[in-house]
C-alpha cells in the first residue's frame, strides 16, 4: 500500500542482483512500501554511468523513498529503511546513493479575476470613485476565476485565452504575499517553528521557579538556565514569522513573561513548585513524543500499540466512575466508597491525577517517537511489530498505575488517622474534607442504631462525610469509624485539638 502521508522525499539508487526474479521481487517490495520506482537501468548505464561496474545480472533502480521526520539525516534514514526492506525480503540489494529531494518553499499569492470594464466605469463616476477601493475589496467586480502566482504572472494567467478581449480582465489580490518577493515556508514548517517558540518560552519560567526554591549555589545554575531560555525564546521569535523579526521576538518574549508571572505567583495565583514545573514539562514532552510516534503508525501499529493504551484508558475511566482513589482511601479507613459520596467533579479530578501518572510510563514510547522523528531508529512501513512487547507495556502501565493508586490512597488515609489521633485538622483528599464536629442526639445515644463504637456526646468526632442519610464519623479514641443516622443527630462544628463538647 502506498504511503500517502510523508515529510521527506529521498532519491535512492539501489543495486539489485540476482536476475529477473529478484528484480521483480524488489519492485514488489518497493511498491508495497510506497516507494515509487522512477527508473531502472542495467549496471553501468543510467544516471550513475560507469561509476557502477557493468554486470548483465545486476540492475540499478532509482526509487523515491518517502518517510516521516526532519530533513536532517533523512538520507541516512531512507538508506537504512531500504536496507532493512531488502534484508527482510532476502534480496541481494545495496544502496549506492541517497540524496534528499528538497521541496520548493515558495507559497504563492492568490488573486481573484475581476471585470476590468465594470471597474473602469465605476472610476468615471465622481461619487462612486470614493468607494471604488472598498467595493473592489468587497468583491463587487469579481468574475469567475482564481489564479495564483506573482502579480505579472497572475495577470497573464487571467487574460490567457481571452484574445482581443484580454484588457477586459484584471485581478485583485486575496492576500498580501504579492508584496513580499521572498519565498515563504509551507504550513508544516510554520507549525514546527511555533512549537519551538512555545517550548523555548517555557524554559525561562521553569528555570526561575527552580531558582526561587533552591539554595544560593543552585540559583546561579538555574539563573544561567533562565538566561539561556530568554536567548532561545528571542531566537525562536526571530524565526517565527517570515517577515517582522522584531514582532515575533516581542510575541514570544511576552508569552514567556506571561508564563513567568504565573509560575512565580505574580499574577495573583499560588505559583508553581519545582514539582509542578517538572510535571508540566514532562506531560508536554510526552504528549509531543507520542504525537511524533503515532503520526507515523500504520494500521498494524495502531492495533498493537493503541489498543493496549485505549484499554488502559477505558479501565481507568471505568474505575474512576466510582473513583478508584476514593475507593482505596475509603477501604484504608474501613469504609466503603458509598460512605464518601464525593461529587463527580472530584472523581474526575482524581481520575486525571491517576492518568497523569501514565506520563512516567509513556516516557519510553515518547522518547522512541522523538528518536524515530530524528532518524535515529528505522522502521519500514508495515514492518511487523512485537505483540509480546506491547502486551508487557500494557501490564507495566496497569501495574505502575495501580501501585501509584495504592500508595496515594494509603498515605492519605494514614495522614487522616495520624491527624485524628493528635487532634489536628486532617488534610483534604480529592473532595473529602474531614472536620471536627460535636454530635447532639435527639434521643438517648444507646437507643440510636448505628455501626461502630458507642457514641460519647461529650467529646468531638472527626466528620468524614454525610452520605445517603448517614453521618460517617471517625472515633479519635478507638481509631475506628462510627456511622449514625443523620436524622437522629445534630452536627455542630468543633475546634480541633481534642477539646470537649460539654
Amino acid at each position: 500500500m502506498a504511503q500517502t502521508r510523508y515529510d521527506q522525499r529521498v532519491r535512492v539508487f539501489v543495486e539489485v542482483r540476482g536476475g529477473p526474479d529478484d528484480w521483480q521481487e524488489a519492485e514488489d517490495r518497493f511498491d508495497r512500501h510506497g516507494w515509487p520506482v522512477r527508473a531502472h537501468h542495467p549496471a553501468g548505464q543510467g544516471p550513475l554511468g560507469d561509476a557502477v561496474t557493468p554486470d548483465p545480472g545486476t540492475r540499478v533502480y532509482e526509487i523515491e523513498v518517502r518517510l516521516f521526520g526532519i530533513a536532517k539525516g533523512c538520507d541516512q534514514g531512507a538508506a537504512e529503511r531500504v536496507r532493512k526492506a531488502a534484508r527482510a525480503a532476502r534480496l541481494e540489494a545495496y544502496v549506492l546513493r541517497a540524496e534528499p529531494l528538497h521541496r520548493d518553499r515558495e507559497t504563492r499569492s492568490r488573486w481573484r479575476v475581476i471585470d476590468a470594464r465594470r471597474r473602469r466605469r465605476a472610476l468615471r463616476s465622481p461619487w462612486r470613485r470614493h468607494v471604488a477601493s472598498w467595493a473592489l475589496a468587497r468583491g463587487s467586480y469579481d468574475a469567475d476565476g482564481l489564479v495564483t502566482g506573482p502579480a505579472g504572472q497572475a495577470l497573464r494567467l487571467a487574460r490567457a485565452g481571452h484574445g482581443a478581449h484580454a484588457s477586459a480582465v484584471a485581478v485583485r489580490p486575496l492576500d498580501g504575499m504579492w508584496k513580499d518577493a521572498r519565498r515563504r515556508w509551507p504550513e508544516e514548517e510554520g507549525e514546527r517553528r511555533a512549537f519551538l517558540a512555545v517550548a523555548w518560552a517555557l524554559v525561562a519560567p521553569v528555570a526561575l521557579v527552580c531558582a526561587v526554591h533552591t539554595g544560593p549555589a543552585g540559583r546561579w545554575f538555574w539563573g544561567a538556565g533562565a538566561a539561556v531560555g530568554v536567548a532561545g525564546a528571542a531566537r525562536a521569535g526571530r524565526r517565527l514569522f517570515p517577515d517582522g523579526r522584531a514582532v515575533g521576538t516581542v510575541v514570544v518574549l511576552a508569552v514567556s513573561g506571561f508564563f513567568t508571572a504565573g509560575g512565580l505567583g505574580l499574577a495573583g495565583s499560588d505559583g508553581w513548585t519545582p514539582s509542578d514545573a517538572f510535571t508540566t514539562l514532562l506531560v508536554v514532552g510526552v504528549l509531543s513524543g507520542l504525537w511524533l510516534l503515532v503520526r507515523q503508525w500504520t494500521w498494524g501499529e495502531w492495533v498493537t500499540w493503541a489498543v493496549p493504551l485505549v484499554v488502559t484508558l477505558l479501565v481507568s475511566t471505568f474505575l474512576a466512575a466510582g473513583s478508584v482513589l476514593h475507593a482505596l482511601y475509603a477501604d484504608a479507613l474501613d469504609l466503603s466508597s458509598s460512605d464518601l459520596d464525593v461529587p463527580p467533579v472530584w472523581q474526575f479530578l482524581a481520575a486525571l491525577k491517576l492518568l497523569s501518572v501514565l506520563a512516567y510510563v509513556l516516557l519510553v514510547p515518547a522518547w522512541w517517537g522523538v528518536a524515530r522523528h530524528r532518524h535515529h531508529f528505522y522502521a519500514t512501513p508495515g514492518e511487523r511489530t512485537n505483540v509480546i512487547l506491547h502486551a508487557l507495556v500494557f501490564v507495566v502501565i496497569l501495574t505502575f498505575t495501580g501501585g501509584f493508586a495504592l500508595d496515594s490512597a494509603g498515605r492519605a488515609a494514614q495522614r487522616t488517622k495520624a491527624a485524628a489521633a493528635r487532634g489536628e485538622e486532617p488534610p483534604p483528599y480529592f473532595g473529602v474534607e474531614p472536620s471536627w464536629t460535636c454530635v447532639r442526639t435527639t434521643t438517648a445515644p444507646a437507643r440510636i442504631p448505628g455501626e461502630g463504637p458507642a457514641l460519647d456526646p461529650d467529646r468531638p468526632y472527626l466528620l468524614i462525610n454525610v452520605a445517603d442519610g448517614t453521618a460517617v464519623l471517625w472515633d479519635q479514641v478507638t481509631g475506628e469509624p462510627l456511622k449514625l443516622p443523620a436524622s437522629k443527630a445534630w452536627l455542630l462544628p468543633a475546634e480541633p485539638g481534642g477539646g470537649g463538647c460539654g
